[in-house]
């Protein structure tokens, strides 16, 4: 049998208050798609990949696993808003801070080589954004690595 070709599609996250999760990721300036979903599911084009928002205890349920206890602590994943300069780290971080995130961490230079910073969504859920050597971001916002 021959292997299915390996994609990362759509990043769900669990969210305990749709409206407002919706409303967060709509100013964070990404675009909603499919809508006529309602507040059931939202999805939002990220540039390649999809984020879905659902809510919280019906996500735990399909994936069947227990909605409780919620994780209080690191999660063991972030998710990436690569950018193309220290500057665009820092207005990111900023605008998220905004738009009702949280910062978890203020900017700065990697060991790497880098620059990064973190906020948390609404949910907890944690975002990182950052400049990383070698990651080209074209103008279609997908980023691009060396082979």
């Amino acid at each position: 049998m021959k292997a299915p070709t390996p994609r990362l599609t759509v990043i769900s996250l669990g969210v305990s208050d749709m409206k407002a999760s919706i409303a967060f990721y709509e100013a964070l300036g990404f675009v909603r798609k499919c809508r006529g979903t309602g507040e059931e599911v939202a999805f939002f084009d990220t540039g390649g990949t999809m984020v879905g928002l659902y809510p919280w205890h019906l996500l735990a349920a399909d994936a069947t696993l227990p909605e409780q206890p919620r994780p209080t602590a690191f999660r063991g994943m972030t998710l990436a808003w690569n950018c193309r300069s220290n500057e665009e780290v820092d207005a990111v971080l900023a605008f998220a801070v905004s738009k009702g995130a949280s910062l978890l961490k203020p900017a700065q230079a990697t060991h790497y080589g880098g620059y990064c910073g973190y906020f948390t969504d609404p949910d907890g859920h944690a975002w990182e954004a950052v400049v990383a050597p070698g990651f080209v971001i074209g103008r279609d916002r997908r980023v691009s690595l060396p082979d």
